[in-house]
């Protein structure tokens, strides 16, 4: 007859060991030291073997016979159920160790070269600050839309959407990664594309002359890092993006050639570019090399010797000048010269190339940098003087 929960628990333990049958295969081992163990007998290619299923009362009698009936599946095609059991051990060992942090780590050390320091240093930042407290001791394939969509809205609460559209991006692709080696089933953050409102683009604006020369007349006085100043003065000079002038180190500077070749690791568009320096770039560049030129960095972090100036010293000194969030930062100086660089009369696509965008015409994109650099070197040189005459009131009124 069956087994009952009151004829288990009523079991006694004598000097041998003593079988209760429940039926097709399956029976309680009562020990003589009391103990009751589930057992399932069975057969495969006429060979009986016996499955240890657990003790009583940790697995139950209906849990032991759902148990012996999964087994008897797992037998009609064959396979022995510890064999099963072992895989299964096998897989939760696999999956508590490919965490989202473990894949996470290994997709940025794989892709790492591809990326600029500063994107490299968004991505690991995102991940330590929003992604990895969240999801990052989770198995990856624990991982949820509802966990990711968690992770995007807290940033969403803190005004931060643009960071949590990077960070749905970011989640995605170690997602895709982990499909693609073949340890995860899908990308639980692709349905997410739409849960993040993007926020208005707010485009760099060009300063007025007033504008151009209000600031100079403010970086003259200004009392901080002299470092500072010079980091300005060389954004206001060359135009090249804020953090290209924050990381850049001594051994791209040519002074005795007038050039300045950033490498394409550093640059957005991963192409080389070369800035031509105009007299008073160099003359600033020659100062501030007497006081960091003996490191690998024009503008070392004070703070961490081995890091560069940090993202918001600029705008930050801005603010210190006196100029409300927002009313004027470091991008804007590219605007502005592209701006009274055309009113010059400079052609297009020598500002462009200057200003290192993207050219979507591929004739225009095959021109080698050098076959424009001469007419570049004149306009460097053309804004060099018209930002002094701005301060001097002389020079042309644009």
């Amino acid at each position: 007859m069956p087994l009952t929960d009151i004829k288990i628990r009523q079991a006694k333990a004598s000097e041998r060991p003593l079988k209760l049958s429940d039926g097709n295969g399956l029976y309680l081992e009562v020990k003589p030291n009391g103990s009751k163990l589930w057992r399932y007998r069975y057969r495969i290619d006429g060979k009986e073997n016996l499955f240890a299923l657990g003790d009583y009362p940790t697995i139950t009698l209906s849990e032991a016979r759902k148990v012996r009936d999964d087994a008897r599946e797992l037998i009609k095609k064959g396979q022995h159920p510890a064999h099963d059991r072992q895989n299964g051990r096998r897989q939760t060992i696999a999956s508590n160790r490919d965490t989202f942090k473990a894949i996470a780590q290994e997709w940025i050390e794989k892709k790492r070269g591809g990326w600029t320091p500063y994107y490299l240093l968004q991505i690991e930042r995102g991940m330590k600050t929003d992604i990895y407290p969240r999801i990052g001791r989770l198995p990856i394939r624990a991982v949820t839309s509802a966990d990711v969509l968690a992770i995007l809205d807290r940033a969403s609460k803190r005004g931060a959407e643009t960071v949590a559209l990077n960070l749905r991006q970011w989640c995605s692709a170690v997602f895709r990664y982990a499909v693609a080696t073949l340890r995860a089933d899908l990308d639980p953050a692709a349905p997410l594309r739409g849960a993040v409102i993007r926020p208005p683009v707010e485009h760099s604006k060009p300063l007025s002359r007033e504008d151009i020369a209000d600031l100079q007349k403010r970086l003259a006085v200004y009392g901080g890092h002299r470092t500072t100043i010079i980091a300005v003065r060389l954004l206001l000079l060359t135009f090249v993006r804020t953090t290209e002038v924050r990381h850049a180190e001594w051994a791209d500077f040519h002074l005795e050639e007038a050039e300045w070749r950033i490498p394409a690791e550093r640059m957005k568009m991963r192409r080389m570019h070369i800035v031509p320096l105009a007299r008073q770039t160099i003359e600033a560049l020659r100062e501030l090399k007497a006081v960091t030129g003996d490191g690998r960095c024009l503008f070392p972090n004070t703070r961490r010797p081995h890091d560069v100036m940090s993202g918001t010293t600029v705008n930050r000194a801005l603010s210190i000048m006196g100029f409300a969030v927002g009313e004027v930062s470091g991008h804007d100086f590219r605007a502005t010269a592209s701006t009274r660089l055309h009113e010059m009369g400079y052609r297009s696509e020598i500002i462009e190339l200057q200003l290192a965008h993207t050219e979507r015409n591929r004739v225009k994109a095959a021109y080698n940098h050098a076959d424009y650099l001469a007419e570049r070197r004149q306009m460097m040189q053309a804004w060099a003087d018209w930002l002094d005459g701005v301060v001097s009131d002389k020079g042309p009124l644009l």
